[in-house]
């Protein structure tokens, strides 16, 4: 057996130790000790606890892979996190005020990538256990929503009819307003037949929506989702904030950064509308994004809508073909790029007149990155404020507000 202490936590949520060496469920100044394979330590045991330990809440923690730290308290996770964004920004050079970490409740997920293996006495359906890609139930999950909870029950009879023995299927489960929206990927080709079978399925589950390697195939109810006073109905398996409370918390953000000021603002990567839409109420929108399902969704919302300003879209990639400058005449402007960030068009921004920018970003390194292009162009980093919507993750999300100087 070899005896280390863990010195810190890394991106992923593993403890650290000197060589470097990983021990996955430890904290920060344990003393654990197990097998040592290569920079892994195996068969851990917990010699010395850390004061941050704490009993996980769910059963299926040790086992499944879904969440990563719910052997630490919430207020270190919280520090942690936040302190994940200040180092991530200190190595560019930068400090920001903090806001105080917006987390979502336990129980809170409303949409889920859940994993399904045809058996041969039914089906599995959960998670992966962790660092393997054998799947785990979930019954008793505390990370779920409890009326997304039977969508694992809805998926293992979707399984059982539609997925090969030799390997799985993924199917996104989402919380709509109307239900249960899942889209299946990775099952069996559709034929006559089948599709038969599948709508049987939809209408004895009570889904809204199925659809099945990217076709729909029933819809019993719209698969809608409400965007400040819009209801909006998303391509099936589309992007969509973790939790309802996260997204509060992020339109919060947003909204706190713009303050109320501008007519005429800009929504970049805006997705089905998140953010253009709530923003619509007092302000004309123009909303920037590259698939062109998603914008069709937005305007469908934006068109069925009372009360909004005008709103118009651009499928345009943003990556490739950033908008200039001279065509960045806007009060403000909302960016949220995926997580590799929007280099491109922040070196047009940086460039431009816009005098306030609201930036959400699913990743601290990349967020910094462009964060640092802004400031050393003229804008100022007002605060950060960080929003842990995927509780008992390693994963980070916040929103900041730039002004120009």
């Amino acid at each position: 057996m070899t005896q280390i202490q863990i010195e810190r936590l890394g991106h992923q949520g593993d403890g650290i130790a000197a060589g470097p060496i990983f021990v996955p469920l430890t904290l920060p100044g344990e003393t654990v000790s197990g097998t040592l394979d290569g920079t892994k330590l195996t068969d851990v045991r917990i010699d010395t606890p850390s004061e941050d330990r704490v009993r996980p809440p769910c059963r299926h923690y040790k086992s499944c892979g879904g969440c990563q730290l719910q052997h630490a308290s919430d207020a270190f996770v919280a520090d942690w996190k936040v302190g994940i964004v200040r180092y991530a920004l200190a190595a560019q050079g930068l400090k920001a005020d903090f806001k105080p970490i917006a987390t979502s409740p336990e129980k809170s997920r409303r949409r889920a990538v859940l994993s399904a293996r045809r058996t041969k006495k039914g089906a599995l359906v959960g998670f992966h256990k962790r660092a393997s890609d054998i799947v785990i139930e979930v019954p008793d999950c505390t990370l779920l929503h409890a009326d997304l909870m039977p969508a694992i029950e809805a998926a293992k009879a979707l399984a059982e009819v539609g997925a090969s023995r030799k390997g799985e299927i993924s199917i996104t489960a989402t919380l709509c307003n109307n239900g249960l929206d899942l889209a299946v990927t990775g099952g069996k080709p559709l034929d006559g037949p089948f599709l038969s079978v599948l709508a049987q399925l939809v209408e004895h589950w009570g889904l809204a929506r199925l659809a099945w390697n990217g076709e729909i195939v029933a819809a019993r109810l719209p698969a809608t989702q409400t965007f400040g006073k819009a209801q909006v109905i998303p391509p099936p398996g589309a992007f969509l904030q973790a939790t309802h409370a996260g997204e509060q918390a992020l339109l919060t953000a947003v909204k706190d950064a713009i303050g109320g000021q501008g007519k005429l603002g800009l929504d970049l990567f805006a997705g089905c509308g998140t953010f253009t839409l709530p923003l619509a109420e007092h302000a004309q929108m123009h909303a920037v994004e590259s698939e062109a399902a998603m914008l069709e969704a937005l305007n469908g919302g934006w068109r069925h809508a009372q009360g909004l300003k005008g709103v118009t879209t651009e499928a345009r990639d943003l990556f490739r073909n950033p908008i200039i400058p001279e065509d960045l005449k806007y009060d403000f402007a909302v960016i949220d790029p995926p997580r590799a960030g929007a280099e491109a068009q922040v070196a047009e921004l940086a460039k431009s007149d816009i005098p306030v920018l609201a930036f959400v970003s699913c990743n601290p390194v990349t967020f910094a990155r462009d964060a640092a292009h802004l400031v050393k162009s003229g804008y100022k980093l007002d605060w950060v404020q960080v929003v842990d919507q995927f509780r008992w993750s390693s994963h980070v999300e916040l929103a900041a507000r730039f002004s120009a100087v």
